[in-house]
């Protein structure tokens, strides 16, 4: 079967996972019959879907008619039958149970047509066990979203022992034609990868806590503010649920054995009913407790080390296992755990044979079998990296080799540069400032580059500002706040005062820094669903990146002084009222727009851009100076190849090919 030969798809299961991917597969276009048990279940779930969808319309992320006809292909049912007699694929979403998942498979072999294909959403449990239930094991495989689907861009497609290629091609297409981005894991393995990385690093924090190794407070700062995790791993459990966590821990011990054994005091909580957030009360206390209250300057780099190094020796079995590879590993954990950045480069970076003694080092210490380093560590330690040894950029070419950023080159004359952090809303951090100032610089004495178009990947944000997370690290230190203002500032200096015109192509959020990143631009172009906005102020900031001096140049300092000092979101509209946005166009048209603009400028006469700058910004608080260049300029251009070009084009009614001679 082809992606295009399906048109409904069954969701088992109304609860949270299975009304949020009924909701993103009803959205793209699909046919979708949920089912559950009983019409109270059924219900619930439909009439979930109908409040999110309405949460999206005032989000201005569907309009009102796409969400009724949204809603309208979502159709409530509980008898097997009438969900799965007609249907192409089928996702089963159930409780999180062997025995429920079999014993609803069994149910659908009786009904579902010979030509479906079967989706578990399962978490963590076996593929092939599942898969072998039912009479059609190589058109059975994973497809597991995250919670909530509607909002987390992950899907892992999982191949079972005996799942069919073209299956997985299918179920991934599927994936990405529901606006996913899929990850294929190659073999069945617990916890694939996202949990199986994840999980034993909260485990691995309650173990500290319950042999008083380290306090709640200093692994959850060291984790979130140390680390760049989104959240403290005590956190994250409480978020999750103990239940649900102990569940898959209680699974990975049984399946792999004793370094997964879950810690007591994880089982001590569930068995008194302190579930985590849902509960009121977990690690942290919801109710009679101030709840989540992490301190920003109490990590310790021996927990990190830890914890790294329990994360590192879990990617190494998962590579060294055929699950899958470093780079898949990676885009997982960014897009599903929303790590800074992915743990393979992570323990790369900080060193894999350093990780490796920390592990043997806790080994000697606790004789547990989660600290006894796996031989796969071992070989990749030896091998110098996950990547192997830093030799340069993996395709062997000259293009530096930028992990925040990405530079493509999508039409002639043109750099497309890509704020690449999709995963943290695309926000701003020391290495992504480092990058661009390098990337502008390359591109600047590029004589094959013309014009540069700035955009955000993905669809949710040019830039949210920065990444707020790493500059609380370590106590919001005001040495380190000055010196990351000053790398800002020359930063987007740097592209701003670039010979290159620069075109900005804003697609959703553009706040704080990011605002102050598209200031930098020439000119902007904006996607309807954008939000702008310098929210500084509500963190008790101000702009820190040129912003308090480049947008009053742009909007005045009477709307500058509004749009700071309110710190409120503005609509694309309204800032094209005020000047800062040059053009807005539909949403699905930004990036094409963006590029055909510059594409357009690049065109021109390169020498003339250059110039028109210089003279510009030097006329910015010197009018005489800006008009002796302008007139100097002038001079010069009279004596180009480029003006004759021109010339000549011109008298022949024909188009010029300006060569910046």
């Amino acid at each position: 079967m082809e992606l295009e030969d399906v048109n409904s798809v069954a969701v088992l299961g109304a609860g949270n996972m299975g009304h949020g991917i009924a909701e993103v597969v009803a959205i793209a276009g699909y046919d979708v019959a949920m089912r559950d048990i009983n019409e109270d279940l059924v219900s619930a779930g439909y009439d979930d879907i109908e409040w999110s969808l309405g949460k999206l319309v005032e989000q201005d992320k569907l309009t009102e008619e796409e969400a009724d006809a949204a809603l309208e292909r979502v159709e409530p049912v509980v008898e097997m039958e009438a969900a799965v007699g007609e249907s192409d694929v089928i996702i089963e979403a159930v409780p999180e149970k062997m025995e429920i998942k079999k014993d609803v498979y069994g149910e659908v072999e009786e009904y579902a047509p010979e030509r479906a294909v079967f989706a578990t959403n399962t978490s963590s449990l076996s593929i092939t066990e599942l898969s072998e239930v039912t009479d059609r094991p190589e058109r059975f495989c994973g497809m597991h979203f995250f919670n909530p689907p509607i909002r987390m861009p992950l899907v892992e497609v999982i191949s079972g022992a005996h799942t069919d290629e073209g299956t997985l091609d299918l179920i991934e297409a599927l994936a990405e034609d529901v606006g996913k981005s899929p990850v294929r894991v190659h073999k069945d393995s617990p916890g694939f990868i996202v949990n199986r990385v994840l999980v034993p690093l909260m485990n691995e924090a309650a173990w500290m806590v319950h042999g008083e190794e380290a306090t709640v407070a200093e692994i959850d700062s060291t984790a979130k503010f140390d680390m760049g995790l989104p959240m403290g791993l005590f956190e994250l459990t409480d978020q999750v649920g103990l239940d649900v966590g102990l569940h898959v821990q209680e699974y990975m011990h049984e399946t792999l054995g004793d370094a997964y054994e879950p810690c007591p005091l994880t089982v001590e909580k569930v068995e008194a009913g302190d579930l985590g957030k849902k509960t009121g009360k977990g690690v942290y206390d919801y109710e009679d407790g101030e709840g989540v209250e992490i301190p920003t300057d109490e990590g310790e780099e021996w927990i990190a080390d830890r914890l790294l190094a329990v994360m590192a020796d879990e990617v190494a079995q998962l590579i060294d296992g055929d699950v899958a590879g470093p780079d898949a590993i990676d885009e997982a954990m960014q897009l599903g755990a929303g790590f800074p950045d992915g743990p393979a480069k992570i323990a790369d970076k900080r060193g894999l044979a350093d990780l490796l003694s920390a592990l043997e080092d806790a080994h000697e210490e606790t004789g547990a079998a989660r600290h006894a380093p796996s031989e796969a560590l071992g070989g990749f330690a030896d091998d110098g990296g996950f990547y192997g040894a830093d030799d340069g950029n993996d395709d062997g070419s000259d293009e530096p080799d930028y992990e925040a950023i990405r530079v493509e080159y999508p039409c002639e004359r043109v750099a497309h540069v890509l704020i690449d952090r999709p995963h943290r809303m695309n926000t701003i951090s020391s290495d992504l400032l480092e990058e661009l100032a390098g990337a502008v610089e390359a591109l600047d004495g590029d004589d094959d580059v013309r014009a540069i178009a700035l955009t955000g990947a993905g669809d949710r944000a040019f830039s949210a500002g920065a990444d707020v997370q790493s500059m609380a690290a370590g106590g919001g230190d005001p040495i380190e706040g000055i010196e990351l203002s000053r790398q800002g500032q020359e930063t987007f200096g740097s592209l701003e005062e670039c010979d290159l015109p620069v075109v900005a192509g804003i697609d959703g959020y553009c706040l704080g820094g990011g605002m102050e990143l598209a200031a930098c631009a020439d000119m902007r172009v904006a996607s309807e669903r954008s939000e702008l906005g310098q929210p500084e102020l509500n963190l008790g900031l101000i702009p820190g990146w040129g912003g308090t001096q480049r947008l009053p140049r742009i909007v005045g300092e009477g709307r500058a002084k509004e749009i700071v000092l309110t710190a409120e979101r503005y609509d694309p509209e309204t800032m094209a009222d005020y000047g800062f946005v040059n053009e807005v166009t539909d949403n699905d048209s930004l990036e094409e727009r963006t590029l055909d603009l510059a594409e357009e400028i690049a065109a021109g006469p390169p020498i003339a851009h250059r110039f028109t700058k210089r003279a510009m910004r030097a006329g910015r608080d010197d009018m005489e100076a800006g008009l002796e260049l302008e007139a100097t300029a002038f001079g010069h251009l009279m004596g180009t190849d480029d003006l004759m070009e021109g010339i000549t084009a011109f008298m022949g009614d024909g188009e010029p090919e300006f060569e910046g001679k």
